[in-house]
């Protein structure tokens, strides 16, 4: 799976890598990312990067795997969500109590 990961650059901040598919927790569904939003606190982090940052607090996309116990949105609903890191990637496990279904229309 791809993620935008730190580059070390100080013109290119990001690069894209591969890592691997999300393993959700049981209170964690997977979303598929369709679009993130970069904050001021993660520019911040990209200029002086610590080794393995995965930057990505606000995304938006659509839930391809529910959690297993049961809580959040069902497969296909709407979403947006606020992981504690990870959220430029394809895909992002997140807690179901930090995402929201959005309405229709």
């Amino acid at each position: 799976m791809k993620i935008l990961v730190p580059s070390g650059q100080t013109e290119d901040l990001v690069r894209f890598a591969e890592v691997e598919e999300p393993a959700p927790q049981p209170n964690q569904a997977v979303i598929a990312v369709e679009a993130f939003s970069v904050n001021r606190g993660e520019m911040f982090l990209l200029m002086k990067p610590r080794e393995g940052l995965r930057p990505g607090k606000d995304i938006a996309g659509r839930i391809v795997a529910a959690a297993a116990d049961g809580t959040g949105p069902a497969v296909g609903t709407r979403v947006v969500a606020h992981p504690p890191y990870g959220g430029w990637a394809e895909r992002a496990a997140v807690d179901t109590a930090d995402i929201v279904a959005l309405p229709d229309g």
